[in-house]
């Protein structure tokens, strides 16, 4: 009875924080290039239940007792957002063509992000394309974070009017500044989010550029920007899903709660 109450608990505690998860989804619809957070969850290894036996056996397995459920990571959702059309020249939107397939799955393997580097001089990444000129001419994304080319450096323009080919190439008063540098990320756990719409590599190094990588191909389309693509409706849904196996879980510890108090304070009292 008292490992019901540690397993009613474990159930509120990760639907409270999956609760947490979808809301800052959510509040996050209208942020472009935002990756929805997906909760994953687990439950504690199983214990192994035995029956004693008699003279023949020590004991005998009877089955697997489950200890509960928790939240064990959120991971990025990188499927593609909403492309919506804004008219700005500093506005890029990036659009997978391809990516490689899982044979297994059948499914699309990885992701493809825009460079940029912090004022630290970090590089991390992020499909946030909402970018603006700096003073100085730099394309930079909202938080300041430079855009870099293909060649790992800072993109600065003479002017606010460039044009920019789906493959990235910047051209400006018929000079070629460039290519917006695209990265490919082949498996995605190994991305970790750090705000405002950046990711950084775990453990460190850099990602390989996409342009040239087999199965590999993407458009860049200037005047647009990629939306999230958080998806209310299934948003809201999951949330009220979420709320009823909260309340579900901490009836069941009201019940237990119950039936302990019963047995401390009314089994075996003498009237």
């Amino acid at each position: 009875m008292i490992r019901g109450l540690y397993t009613s608990a474990a159930g509120m505690i990760s639907q409270q924080r999956r609760q947490e998860t979808l809301s800052n989804n959510l509040n996050n619809i209208d942020t472009p290039g935002y990756k929805s957070d997906q909760s994953k969850l687990r439950t504690f290894p199983e214990q192994l239940i035995n029956r004693l036996g008699g003279d023949e056996e020590a004991s005998r397995t009877v089955g697997g007792l489950a200890t509960g459920v928790y939240m064990d990571e959120t991971v990025p959702d990188f499927s593609q957002g909403t492309i919506t059309e804004t008219g700005k020249a500093t506005d890029v939107a990036l659009i997978t063509s391809q990516l490689p397939v899982n044979p297994q799955t059948g499914a699309q393997e990885g992701a493809l992000l825009f460079n940029v580097r912090t004022p630290a001089g970090n590089t991390r990444y992020t499909r946030d394309g909402h970018f603006t000129l700096s003073p100085t001419g730099f394309l930079t994304d909202d938080s300041g974070n430079q855009v870099l080319n293909a060649a790992g450096q800072p993109i600065q323009l003479p002017s606010d009017q460039f044009q920019i080919a789906g493959d990235g190439t910047i051209q400006a008063n018929g000079a070629n500044y460039g290519q917006i540098g695209v990265s490919y990320a082949a498996n995605t756990n190994q991305l970790v989010k750090e705000g405002n719409g950046l990711f950084r590599l775990n453990g460190g190094g850099n990602l390989p550029q996409a342009t040239g990588t087999a199965n590999v191909s993407y458009n860049l389309k200037q005047g647009f920007v990629e939306g999230s693509n958080v998806q209310a409706d299934q948003t809201v849904t999951d949330m009220m899903e979420s709320y009823r196996s909260f309340e579900a879980n901490q009836k069941v510890l009201q019940i237990i709660d119950g039936s302990l108090d019963k047995a401390v304070n009314q089994v075996g009292r003498i009237n």
